[in-house]
């Protein structure tokens, strides 16, 4: 049922929570979802098999709320791609939240206004405020590197005007942000071999590849704890983290900007393995650089046929790509 404060010509939003053991953070975010002044069409909750009742839980105390179970932990990615499948047709735009990300009042309803307002971007970005320290920036978009480091952008910063000005970005956090599903489909999503992180570096990569540019919502805030459930610097995230790094730059990276920019991409690969050894890391650093060698055969193949699709320059690319902390 569409939602009472929502008219027919609204655009309709999906909202999709991927849920793995969320615990609290899952209560305080469904809670938060529901204060919203701009109701989502339709929520699902995507429960990787979690072991904590948290999905059950959550969806005890808002029926409104779609669970689905997966069966097993299919990882963000496929996790998403599968509730993205099982959205409501009507659904013209895809919200992802994570379950450590709690939404201020008027979230969705600035992510669809900048979407009303700036049609020719098919990505929106939430500003996410560190949910432990509410004066400072968890981020304000997703930054690449000419290397093909990346990082949140103002991480860690004060909260400033300057940061504040919405504006092109590179590609979103999906911890919070809005992507049009008609190209998100068009894609095929979540590159499913990523399993967790820099997956939506990868999709929004490809956005842009087929000439789909990201925005920064700056009014759209989410207060996000950022990996809650995996770690920060844990083994886990390094070695997802750092594996599809390479994976994300050979698959995506268009043109001869591949060739030029691959001895800086290589010696950034080098660094790390030996600065995480440094930090007592070495095994999952290079677990991490030795399997994503080996499935570079596969990632070649994904990168003929994108780059045949694309519809952009490499030089459109080489524009909002970051060096020395500043876009091109």
């Amino acid at each position: 049922m569409l939602p009472t404060n929502v008219s027919n010509s609204a655009p309709k939003v999906c909202v999709v929570i991927v849920n793995w053991n969320g615990g609290e953070f899952l209560q305080q975010c469904i809670a938060d979802l529901a204060k919203q002044t701009y109701q989502a069409h339709e929520i699902i909750l995507l429960d990787n098999a979690s072991s904590d009742g948290s999905a059950e839980k959550a969806c005890a105390l808002y029926p409104q709320v779609r669970l689905v179970h997966a069966g097993s932990n299919l990882g963000f990615a496929a996790g998403n791609n599968l509730a993205v499948k099982l959205a409501n047709p009507e659904c013209e735009w895809i919200a992802l939240l994570n379950p450590d990300a709690f939404p201020d009042v008027n979230w969705l309803k600035c992510l669809v206004d900048a979407a009303v307002a700036k049609p020719n971007y098919a990505i929106f970005g939430s500003r996410l405020v560190d949910a432990t320290d509410r004066t400072r920036l968890d981020g304000t978009g997703d930054v690449y590197h000419i290397s093909g480091l990346v990082w949140r952008e103002n991480h860690g910063k004060n909260a400033s005007a300057p940061m504040l000005e919405a504006r092109e970005i590179f590609t979103c956090c999906a911890a919070a942000g809005l992507y049009r599903r008609d190209v998100f489909e068009q894609l095929g999503g979540f590159d499913e071999h990523y399993f967790c992180y820099l997956e939506d570096i990868d999709l929004g990569f490809r956005y842009r590849l087929r000439g789909h540019g990201a925005w920064y919502a700056a009014d759209s805030i989410a207060y996000h704890v950022g990996s809650a459930l995996t770690g920060k610097r844990s083994d886990f995230s390094i070695y997802y983290g750092h594996r599809n790094l390479v994976w994300a730059f050979v698959k995506n990276m268009p043109g001869y900007l591949f060739f030029v920019l691959l001895p800086l991409h290589i010696a950034l690969n080098i660094f790390t393995l030996f600065y995480f050894t440094l930090r007592g890391q070495g095994k999952t650093i290079w677990r991490a650089k030795v399997d994503a060698i080996k499935e570079l055969p596969r990632v070649w193949q994904q990168r003929r046929l994108e780059q045949r699709l694309r519809t952009v320059t490499p030089l459109d690319i080489w524009r909002v790509l970051t060096i020395r902390g500043r876009k091109r």
